[in-house]
């Protein structure tokens, strides 16, 4: 069931963490602060950059999980990232507080034992460390310089769209950064936090085709709202004064305003990452004071957000040896996305998708496909999707077994073969016996 009104009053009971203070936290304060955490919780984490910004600043992320280092197979990844406007300020500062929390709670609260248990969790504070730099000496609440990188290009409107279009700008190193990331990691789900608004917005952000909306809308609404509804305010829809109106506080992106080269549309069409957009705050630069108030408003929708994850099926596509096939193909029926969705390195495929019957068409070179119908229960409270391996056989290692287009002998025609010979088997037995008849099947 969708988060309802019970969740409004829970973000009030729960104290927050004393032990890092509610301000601005600059560069080499948030590296500080990262380095600190990973020396004092070395066993649930691994801090690392994924490269360097226009200014050589480096793009820091904070593992978090039981295997931080590395990817384990059916453990799913999960991302949060701030700050790809660098004037966009309280994401940047909720990232810090996140972490905070959630290693300090480690072994003490069971939902967040649970969540790090069972996903392994990586934080990018800040995207545009150059721009946040810019913002230093700007007045609260006010317009200022900082939301581009230094080379004064909008990272949001940077990355590479589907179907190509024309575009002047060149890939910024933060974006190259960012893309390679992405796509050498299984990303599942994903959060952009942003300002200026209060809402979660969902692909597409530009339209395709004629539509705005994805063939997986009814995941990312359900995804939408339960941050939404986790939140303090954001499901009325009308925190800001100079934003529409939103249902529910949730929005398609292009609904609200179209936009290309957008790193959403990127997550999910090119990396098949589920990626939604949080507008956390409708001033992008608050005073320090505001910001305890901004973690208490969104902290239960964040760690929520987590457990997402863990909706729909998984598993891995194996031969006839339970060797994994990379890059098998993965299709729900109804659901045509424009680049279909693929296994990894491991043979691994991560599919969100709501409690419900699906069709599954699995494909990959060299191999006879397969249709498998699933029945995908809601696993949430378990921390673990529906997990179902799929062996598909080698066309080279089994063509006798081969009819028609390719498909394998069904069940059926298998049965009949050997009702058949087991008929001539028992009247081969009548008719030798010297004794009376009798059938044997």
């Amino acid at each position: 069931m969708l988060p309802g009104t019970k969740f409004l009053w829970i973000w009030t009971m729960i104290p927050y963490s004393f032990s890092l203070e509610f301000k601005h936290h600059n560069a080499e304060e948030l590296e500080s602060f990262l380095h600190r955490i990973n020396s004092n919780y070395s066993s649930i984490t691994h801090l690392y950059s994924i490269g360097k910004s226009v200014e050589g600043v480096d793009l820091w992320v904070l593992a978090i999980g039981k295997h931080p280092e590395k990817h384990v197979v059916g453990i799913p990844e999960v991302k949060y990232i701030g700050n790809i406007h660098g004037n966009e300020i309280v994401g940047r500062e909720m990232l810090l507080h996140l972490i905070d929390h959630m290693v300090e709670k480690y072994g003490e609260d069971s939902t967040i034992t649970q969540i790090i248990n069972s996903t392994r969790i990586h934080i990018m504070p800040s995207m545009n460390p150059d721009g946040y730099a810019a913002t230093k000496n700007a007045e609260y609440c006010k317009p200022t310089h900082g939301r581009n990188n230094k080379a004064d290009i909008d990272l949001n409107r940077n990355f590479p769209t589907f179907p190509a279009k024309n575009s002047s700008s060149t890939l910024q190193p933060e974006t190259k950064a960012v893309m390679n990331w992405i796509l050498n990691e299984t990303f599942v789900l994903s959060l952009s936090l942003h300002g200026g608004a209060v809402v979660v917005s969902y692909p597409y952000d530009s339209f395709v085709g004629e539509t705005s909306r994805c063939p997986d809308n009814d995941v990312f609404v359900y995804l939408a709202k339960n941050f939404s509804y986790s939140h303090a305010g954001m499901h009325f829809g009308d925190e800001c004064v100079e934003t529409p109106i939103f249902i529910d506080g949730i929005t398609i992106g292009a609904e609200w305003y179209s936009l290309e080269g957008g790193m959403q549309d990127f997550n999910y069409i090119q990396a098949q990452c589920f990626e939604l957009t949080v507008e956390m705050s409708c001033c992008m630069n608050p005073p320090p004071d505001t910001l305890k108030n901004f973690w208490n408003e969104n902290k239960i929708s964040l760690i929520n957000f987590f457990k997402l994850v863990h909706l729909g099926v998984k598993g891995q596509i194996l031969d006839a040896y339970n060797q994994p096939i990379k890059d098998a193909i993965i299709k729900v029926h109804g659901r045509e996305n424009l680049i279909p969705f693929k296994t990894n390195e491991l043979g691994e495929y991560y599919r969100l998708l709501l409690p419900g019957t699906y069709t599954l068409e699995v494909s990959a070179k060299g191999f006879y496909p397969r249709t498998v119908q699933l029945e995908i229960p809601n696993n949430l409270s378990n921390f673990s999707a529906l997990v179902y391996n799929i062996r598909l056989d080698d066309k080279n290692q089994f063509p006798e077994e081969r009819v028609g287009a390719g498909d394998r002998a069904s069940t059926t025609d298998i049965n009949v073969i050997l009702l058949i010979s087991s008929i001539f088997l028992s009247l081969k037995f009548t008719f030798n016996s010297s004794d009376k008849d009798v059938l044997m099947l």
